[in-house]
């Protein structure tokens, strides 16, 4: 069963928030940030364990502000982590593996595209592909490209760079697409493949 519009709104409204990571690879040396990034991430699965436990605080606070925002897998019998521990996971990826703008670029298109693929998708996908939507996917792509041209003209980016960024934006729409059959969440996969195109060219 699906959560609803609203919520799917309110969850992906957190995603956003999520760009102040974005700032932090830009503004805090490497080092810095990566261990920002970890301890971030450890204690989210901490809490999310906790709640998986029923410990005291941890479940009725987790439950009661994010109880509505899981989707069905998250909710299975077992410990199933939310996509949160993985965005946080993706930012102390790209800013250990990537130059600072790259590991900057990938996040953005991660944040910002899944944001658009599942509004749009579930408000306005009309032609099904592999559980997801053509519509959803037009969506992650466009709004891929419009940060690839954001970030191009904000930071001068040659032609080349322009090229190895556009390769990332299409590969990572079929990474988020076909998500379920490259069994890797695609808040890791997205910004992976976006980070690699680029470091390619560089």
């Amino acid at each position: 069963m699906q959560i609803t519009y609203r919520q799917e709104i309110l969850r992906k409204l957190i995603h956003l928030s999520s760009l102040w990571m974005v700032v932090a690879i830009y503004l805090l040396p490497r080092p810095v940030a990566a261990l920002l990034f970890f301890v971030l991430c450890a204690g989210t699965v901490f809490v999310e364990y906790g709640t998986y436990r029923n410990w005291p605080v941890f479940a009725p606070l987790y439950r009661k502000f994010f109880g509505k925002m899981l989707r069905t897998k998250e909710t299975e019998p077992g410990f199933h982590l939310s996509g949160a521990p993985y965005v946080l996971g993706a930012a102390l990826m790209v800013s250990m593996l990537f130059y600072k703008e790259v590991a900057m670029f990938a996040l953005t298109v991660m944040l910002i595209g899944d944001t658009a693929a599942a509004l749009v998708g579930r408000k306005w996908g009309m032609h099904p592909i592999n559980r997801k939507s053509l519509e959803g996917s037009a969506a992650f792509f466009l709004s891929g490209l419009a940060v690839l041209g954001l970030y191009t003209a904000f930071f001068g980016w040659t032609v080349a760079l322009f090229w190895g960024g556009w390769l990332g934006v299409l590969l990572a729409t079929f990474a988020e697409l076909y998500e379920n059959k490259l069994h890797i969440d695609d808040n890791l996969s997205v910004p992976l493949i976006c980070g690699i195109c680029l470091s390619i060219v560089i």
